[in-house]
């Protein structure tokens, strides 16, 4: 046999063989990560301004309240019909400034995913002049507070205040926590700002990206 047939053969028997594999999927394109375009701030830990709780009136119309940080604006359901005294709590305090030039002062990572806001002295310490009890607690089971939950911190049951986290992944946690709202839209910034981690290489403490909040407004 010549070299040109044993070539022909050759081609033949590859194309044989492909032919008779199976196809192979095409992998789906990855998300495009959020590029992070964060404006300089002078947001840093203050004095707290001092703010009265408002009267509650349960209303049966859900709220936006829009957290505008130095890296775009997260917006948030609030839901008054399960959280009322919540609601009207961050409210009062996002209407008299109580959250201007703040910033997230935590990150967790690992087993709870969430970014922790909401206090002025940037410490974990600080709050309002007013404490209120739990409400709208979700049961304890595992994934107990999903991606893009809106919750109240607290170290005991009737101290909640002003400090509220953002989950970005699910999450469980002791169900302690009451449940305010929902991210609607933004929750790719907290996504993103998690991903560059906590600035000492550990899985709890402050972030290594400043996410500060500006002012916040409601509607």
């Amino acid at each position: 046999m010549n070299f040109a047939a044993k070539s022909i053969i050759s081609s033949l028997t590859i194309l044989l063989i492909s032919a008779a594999l199976p196809a192979t999927a095409t992998a789906a394109p990855n998300k495009k990560a959020i590029n992070l375009n964060c404006k300089v701030t002078t947001a840093k830990g203050h004095s707290i301004k001092n703010i009265e709780l408002p009267q509650v009136k349960v209303s049966q119309k859900n709220r936006q309240i829009t957290l505008v940080t130095n890296c775009g604006d997260v917006v948030i359901e609030a839901n008054p019909r399960q959280a009322p005294v919540t609601v009207a709590a961050i409210s009062a305090l996002a209407k008299g400034g109580f959250f201007n030039q703040t910033i997230c002062h935590r990150l967790t990572k690992i087993d709870s995913n969430f970014l922790h806001c909401g206090d002025p002295t940037a410490t974990g310490m600080g709050g309002p002049n007013f404490e209120y009890q739990n409400e709208n607690l979700p049961v304890a089971a595992p994934g107990n507070y999903p991606e893009g939950t809106v919750a109240i911190w607290n170290s005991k049951e009737i101290t909640n205040g002003s400090q509220f986290f953002v989950v970005y992944a699910d999450s469980t946690l002791p169900a302690n926590y009451s449940i305010w709202g929902k991210v609607i839209k933004g929750l790719d910034i907290v996504k993103a700002v998690a991903k560059e981690g906590v600035a000492d290489g550990s899985n709890d403490g402050l972030p290594k990206r400043t996410l500060a909040i500006e002012k916040v407004k409601v509607r």
